[in-house]
């Protein structure tokens, strides 16, 4: 053999062991590789284990903090006051007025219903109030109100519980609240767009208006207007009823309001009620024949129904340049039950002396108000309301008893009582008002009072949002 021969097949071995030599060395890298990277996700987990280890640590240390601080401030709270921290308004109410030094001042024709608060002379502290509200928890909220007068009494005017979010448009609430009957009732003082009182309110139900003890429901109508019916059951021990100490209740209310748009600048609000209660032994004053003082009692049912209107108007729905609001109500009220008086003075025998029993009473008689009030530049409101009622009747089953009593008497008085307000106001801010008014009053037979009255309303905190 040559040494070509040699030297090719030398060649061929060398070139056919290279590949194997190749491949070995591949091999190798790739097993070098695969283990670095094993070792280095080991790290890597071993690295995150550690901090999940510590993370879960550090959030058992947190929520241990957590409850210790909250177990601390619910123990520190039991016995400090701060804890209850409700909303709190206050409601700075007086006057001055100028009027007639009438003794006693009555509404001709009609029983005396409550205080007339808000009728007194001269300077005076006319009604401040008081209010706490507060959410008690997600279903319920609280309600608290006192009233101070003018003649210094202190009188819880409302506290109450109502429910929140009770579904499918109910509402409960229970206590001491203001009746939804008619429109200004449910109202406070500082609401009103006039000084006092209508003379409609004074007689059905007193300057303070008819405040139920016990429970009212309502339901929201799913309508593409307002719709709203309601009920209340209460004492009823607040005029026209008496309190009779009984089981149950003493007095019932039904309701229904509709209300809506017509535009956008002009709303509407209308309703009926209905209140149902009963008297025994109401007790007024009046005077016997030839003037002597006596008491009247009436005991039986006394049913009042009431509807009310309200419509506003605001230019493009914006009421701080320009508005109207047009307001009036009508009422209707019927009684029957049994009389009876009694004298004072019984060295002077009339037709009360002993406790005379005069028989059966049926009585019916109406009225109402209208009004209008203009805000004719920011800030600055006119107002005029005119008040009305009727001579109503009043019969007895022995028509004997009319003859008997003195013809002065103001409750069976044969008279139509009128009363004319106009009124200006400035409000520098939906927190202050100053008021002048003026009131050509004729509630009483044989006299005509004009009265003259500066009030001023100053709300501090806590203020809610009117009702429409």
């Amino acid at each position: 053999m040559n040494h070509v021969s040699l030297f090719a097949l030398a060649a061929a071995g060398a070139l056919s062991a290279f590949p194997a030599a190749a491949a070995d060395a591949d091999l190798k890298a790739l097993r070098d590789e695969i283990a670095q990277m094993k070792k280095s996700y080991e790290q890597r987990i071993d690295a995150l284990e550690k901090r999940l280890v510590q993370a879960e640590s550090t959030s058992t240390q947190a929520k241990a903090a957590a409850d210790k601080a909250t177990t601390q401030t619910a123990r520190a709270g039991e016995g400090k006051a701060s804890a209850f921290n409700p909303e709190i308004g206050l409601v700075l109410q007086g006057q001055a007025k100028r009027m007639k030094d009438v003794p006693e001042r009555a509404v001709s024709g009609y029983w005396p219903a409550g205080h007339a608060h808000g009728d007194e002379r001269g300077l005076s502290l006319e009604h401040s109030e008081l209010m706490f509200s507060a959410n008690i928890d997600p279903n319920f909220r609280g309600v608290a109100r006192f009233a101070v007068t003018g003649a210094g009494e202190v009188e819880v005017e409302e506290a109450s519980v109502s429910t929140l979010g009770l579904g499918n448009g109910f509402t409960l609430r229970a206590g001491r609240f203001a009746s939804d009957i008619g429109y200004q009732n449910a109202r406070h003082p500082h609401e009103w767009d006039f000084a006092d009182a209508t003379l409609m309110q004074k007689v059905l139900f007193g300057n303070e208006g008819y405040r139920q003890d016990g429970l009212q429901m309502k339901w929201l109508a799913p309508t593409p207007f307002m719709l709203q019916f309601g009920a209340e059951v209460g004492r009823g021990a607040n005029f026209p009823g008496t309190d009779r100490n009984k089981n149950g209740s003493g007095a019932g209310a039904v309701y229904v309001k509709a209300g809506g748009d017509v535009g956008v600048s002009n709303a509407w609000q209308a309703g009926l009620s209905l209140l149902n209660t009963r008297a025994a032994d109401r007790a007024a004053h009046f005077e016997d024949t030839g003037g002597v003082e006596a008491e009247s009692f009436f005991s039986g049912e006394s049913r009042t129904a009431i509807a009310d209107f309200v419509w506003k108007w605001a230019p493009n729905g914006n009421a701080s340049e320009r508005s109207l609001k047009l307001q009036g109500e009508v009422f209707r009220r019927t009684e029957r039950g049994t009389w009876r008086c009694d004298d004072a003075d019984a060295a002077s025998p009339t037709t009360c002396t002993g406790g005379a029993a005069l028989g059966d009473l049926s009585t019916r008689q109406s009225g109402g108000y209208a009004s209008a009030v203009f805000q004719f530049m920011p800030k600055w409101r006119v107002g005029y309301r005119h008040d009305w009622l009727a001579r109503g009747s009043k019969s007895f089953d022995d028509a004997t008893v009319f003859g008997l009593l003195d013809a002065g008497n103001h409750y069976f008085a044969d008279f139509k009582p009128r009363k004319d307000s106009v009124m200006l106001d400035w409000s520098n801010s939906e927190f202050s008002r100053l008021r002048l008014q003026y009131a050509r009053d004729r509630a009483m037979m044989g006299v005509t009072d004009n009265q003259v009255t500066l009030q001023y309303i100053m709300s501090l905190g806590a203020h809610g949002a009117h009702k429409f």
